[in-house]
């Protein structure tokens, strides 16, 4: 624990290292398409990327510590970084035609990204309260920084405020809970306040009000009800590129952190925290499908289907310790975080359909903008009827094995109460089925408002080729990645 083992950190010292590069080689570019600065980007992801994989991979997958115990190197966190690494490379593949037309094609785009995945990167490897909040505030501080990149856009420059005053609230929540779990545990370390708690020595009231504190600053990061405000507005104002970057990579680092303090740190006080996350479950499930019902806008749609989302996720987390028993946290922590990983994939190609329908003075963020696309395009309407049904939970796309894989570890318990709560899940997400079932009704059935055939580059029709046969692929054959995950969490849990 006391080793400094640089060697786990390599991968995160790398990032470092290209994104200082990256924003110096770009003041000598002249290219307007920044194609030089783009391909060192994707070079520093793919190869940061494959290191976070290889070290998912060797050793058996062991865990080792890092900076005098602050970090940890564990299979959950390469795995996670790995994936993340791969989702802001398709989120640039995207994001390039899109930002070119609009002004948005700078340096500070690839740079804030790259110190964003840095974040990120830091987030899932943190093993002390202080790294977490190191991580989180770097990736926070760099998306508001994108948010607003459109510097002449007064909606974006709305919603980068929106952000950032609701974000530094989030911020301050989590710094007081993880402040007074601090006062009562006396340590930073996580390892350390989970042996602390399961002692039974520390006061309990001020642990419970310390959890409460925490609890409601990780909800904001992931967007869950009521903490969920700030979703909507941010989603629709930022520039759709930037709206990629905010709701993809960022909710595996947001439920990493929730899993390593609640989990790794707080396990004695699952009884609290679960009580916690089964109210956020409940209350995003609610707002999240019958808010989006009454959307035109898609972003917004987008938005809240996030938060219905991210409530499913959290029954998931919340139904790990049973009547002081850890028999079914493996199996519901992993189905959790299965579906943290699909529904990443899932949203990458959501907003991407966005950025590919839009164009030079049109923003396609309107459900209306989809009208007719089956006569313009039959196989990006079938790529985008795969992304509503993923999200809707319909077989055979991997959404259906995600919410599955969860209602399945919530009855394996065999309580009445997580029964009860699985079948309110399932009749929810009926009901908010039907605004996605709504919008391939109108890619189908509507009249075409736009006839001009589909512009876009070969790598972006390409990718997202690739993204639609990955939704489905993964719901045929959806075993791989589930025993990726599980394998993950069970490491992460035996240390």
């Amino acid at each position: 624990m006391n080793d400094m083992n640089w060697l786990a950190i390599y991968p995160e010292i790398l990032l470092l290292a290209a994104s200082c590069i990256v924003a110096l080689v770009d003041l000598w570019v002249t290219d307007e398409q920044r194609r030089p600065t783009y391909w060192l980007t994707q070079l520093t992801l793919l190869v940061v990327g494959v290191m976070h994989f290889y070290y998912y991979g060797r050793d058996d997958g062991q865990t080792s510590y890092a900076m005098q115990g602050m970090v940890v190197s564990d299979p959950m966190g390469h795995l996670l970084a790995g994936f993340a690494c791969v989702a802001t490379m398709i989120t640039l593949v995207y994001a390039r035609p899109y930002a070119a037309s609009r002004d948005m094609l700078k340096g500070e785009l690839f740079t804030l990204s790259l110190l964003s995945l840095l974040g990120i990167n830091v987030m899932l490897s943190a093993n002390n309260f202080l790294v977490i909040y190191l991580g989180l505030e770097l990736m926070s501080l760099s998306l508001y920084a994108l948010v607003a990149l459109r510097r002449d856009h007064a909606v974006s420059t709305e919603a980068a405020m929106k952000y950032f005053v609701l974000g530094a609230l989030a911020s301050g929540f989590l710094l007081y809970g993880l402040s007074m779990m601090y006062g009562a545990t006396g340590s930073l370390t996580i390892p350390e306040v989970f042996d602390v708690i399961a002692k039974g020595i520390p006061n309990k009231a001020v642990l419970v009000f310390g959890v409460v504190f925490v609890v409601a600053g990780l909800a904001f990061k992931l967007g869950a009800a009521p903490f969920h405000m700030w979703v909507p507005d941010v989603y629709q104002g930022a520039p759709t590129a930037v709206t990629l970057l905010i709701g993809g990579a960022p909710k595996l680092a947001a439920f990493a952190i929730t899993v390593r303090l609640l989990v790794e740190g707080m396990l004695g006080l699952a009884v609290d925290w679960q009580q916690m996350l089964v109210v956020l479950s409940i209350v995003s499930l609610l707002i999240g499908n019958l808010a989006a019902i009454a959307q035109t806008n898609l972003k917004r749609m987008l938005a809240y289907s996030t938060i219905a989302n991210m409530g499913f996720m959290l029954l998931g987390m919340a139904s790990g310790v049973v009547n002081g028993s850890t028999e079914w946290a493996s199996n519901a922590y992993s189905a959790a975080m299965f579906y943290a990983v699909t529904y990443v994939l899932t949203t990458l190609g959501t907003f991407g359909m966005v950025i590919l329908l839009s164009r030079q003075g049109h923003e396609a963020e309107e459900i209306k903008d989809l009208a007719g696309l089956a006569k313009r395009s039959p196989w990006f309407a079938l790529v985008m009827t795969m992304f509503m049904f993923s999200l809707a939970g319909v077989p055979p796309t991997v959404g259906f094995y995600a919410k599955l894989a969860v209602l399945q570890a919530m009855v394996a318990t065999g309580v009445s109460f997580y029964l009860g709560l699985a079948i309110f899940a399932v009749v929810v997400s009926l009901v908010g089925a039907f605004y996605y079932l709504r919008v391939v009704k109108v890619m189908f059935f509507d009249a075409p408002t736009d006839t001009a055939p589909l512009a876009a580059p070969g790598d972006v029709r390409f990718v997202m080729s690739l993204n639609g046969a990955a939704v489905l692929v993964f719901g045929l054959l959806p075993s791989g990645l589930l025993e990726l995950c599980k394998t993950a969490i069970l490491k992460a849990l035996s240390n």
